[in-house]
């Protein structure tokens, strides 16, 4: 019996090549302005149309500001790249959403709320974290510029199929744990490259009782562990989510796609290339100490010493450990920070929001502390705003940037100085990912809020 991976990809297929790739169909393009501009030369360069115009959708995020989004953008790289977007997809005729629209936000963000994204569909990006995606039951994957052209101009693309994994979580999270936990907890079992070559089916208990801003934060970090993707197979939830959002299908068609989505599932005798399984129990909150995603500890453990540390990976980590300033055997708890981000990709989504304002409520900004809240689309500022949420955070001190992606990768004005700390429920804490020389501590929604008024990384649970 074939795995969901297998129905998805299968369906999906317009041809294989006899020892080479396959071409595969795409339903879905999202284009943004830092991987796209080559594409669009190299369509012009051949006098070529995209093939399925109404299939591409394009929204810049990666260098849009997080404050004065009406007025013109100051970095002059930033700007080329946002009007260069705009005007390339008025040039091929797409569906572009600018700065301000109501539409605008990180694509990762907005393909999901907007209903773009459904059941059964193949959909790629020039950006690693389409695997967002997955969460909508989607083989969902990054790809390269030059693959971007590829579909722009056929609606396909070259790929070797990826093997199969199957990660099941059981058991019930404890207190303050959040998906962005669970994330970090497997980052850490599997290492940054234990999935290479693997595309990764969640789930169990916890995958089944998540909702569907957890399942997207889930599988949104499953390429920090060398995965080609995640997903989460539809059930009631991501159906409840979809129904009424702006693209989701209506009437009649709602029903038949309703009909098909219920068959998306991996048979019970489904034979995956790799199983691997997890104990709910056993995660509490995290925070990362090093330089990948997979440097994590549980937040009241201590940094690895050096004698749990293989020869081979000795030098990384002490490399890694010098640059965070941090020592082996070190805890990190009770450590002063000095930036806190929330948003991204990652943890810009309204049930984000309410975590991080469910910790500071009542409470006040610690002095310290620089604290960026970035929502990941308008959609998601505007029910911050209809929910009173922006009233809790702004008693507590805190203000609310514009959407966009912010501070998670340092394209924007949103730049952590060198040396200084930063909790971020961003995904990924290399050197310097956040501005030159910054450091980085990934963390969940809860323990970002929690150093945030306590100018320190303390566990959430005694703030709770």
């Amino acid at each position: 019996m074939n795995t969901l991976f297998d129905k998805i990809w299968d369906k999906h297929v317009v041809q294989k090549i006899e020892d080479g790739p396959t071409q595969l169909y795409i339903d879905r393009l999202y284009c943004h302005e830092v991987t796209s501009p080559q594409a669009f030369a190299g369509m012009r360069e051949r006098g070529l149309k995209c093939f399925r115009p109404d299939h591409i959708y394009c929204m810049p995020d990666h260098n849009t500001p997080t404050h004065d989004q009406d007025k013109p953008i100051e970095d002059p790289v930033s700007k080329k790249q946002v009007d260069t977007l705009a005007k390339n997809a008025a040039d091929f005729g797409l569906t572009h959403y600018g700065m301000m629209s109501k539409d605008n936000g990180i694509i990762h963000v907005v393909g999901p709320e907007k209903g773009l994204s459904l059941p059964g569909m193949t959909i790629v990006c020039g950006d690693s974290h389409t695997s967002t995606h997955g969460a909508m039951g989607a083989v969902a994957f990054g790809i390269g510029t030059s693959e971007v052209e590829m579909v722009m101009a056929s609606q396909c693309i070259l790929q070797q199929k990826p093997k199969s994994m199957r990660i099941s979580i059981n058991g019930t999270l404890q207190k303050g744990v959040t998906a962005k936990d669970v994330a970090l907890y497997l980052m850490s079992k599997l290492t940054t490259s234990g999935a290479t070559g693997y595309f990764v089916e969640y789930s169990g208990d916890v995958v089944k009782n998540l909702s569907m801003e957890g399942r997207l934060t889930l599988c949104n970090l499953s390429i920090e562990m060398g995965a080609r993707g995640g997903f989460v197979a539809p059930d009631e939830t991501t159906l409840e989510y979809i129904k009424g959002r702006e693209f989701a299908p209506k009437g009649e068609e709602w029903d038949k796609a309703v009909e098909y989505w219920k068959t998306l599932k991996s048979g019970d005798d489904a034979v995956f290339d790799k199983e691997l399984n997890f104990n709910a129990a056993d995660i509490e909150p995290r925070v990362t100490y090093g330089t990948n995603p997979g440097m994590g500890i549980g937040i009241t453990e201590s940094i690895p010493s050096l004698d749990d540390i293989d020869e081979a990976g000795k030098a990384s980590f002490n490399k890694s450990l010098e640059y965070m300033g941090f020592a082996p055997g070190e805890k990190l708890l009770g450590h002063a920070i000095d930036y806190v981000f929330l948003g991204a990709c990652t943890n810009g989504r309204i049930e984000d929001f309410r975590a991080f304002a469910s910790i500071v409520k009542g409470k006040k900004k610690a002095d310290n502390v620089v604290a960026w809240l970035v929502p990941g689309s308008w959609a998601v500022d505007k029910q911050i705003r209809e929910e009173g949420i922006d009233k809790v955070l702004e008693d507590a001190g805190f203000a609310i940037r514009q959407p966009g992606c912010s501070a998670c990768l340092a394209m924007n004005d949103d730049k952590v100085p060198a040396g200084k700390y930063a909790v971020s429920t961003s995904n990924r804490n290399f050197e310097g990912r956040q501005g030159p020389g910054s450091r980085t501590i990934l963390a969940s929604p809860l323990v970002a809020a929690a150093a945030a008024v306590t100018g320190k990384i303390t566990d959430p649970r005694e703030l709770m």
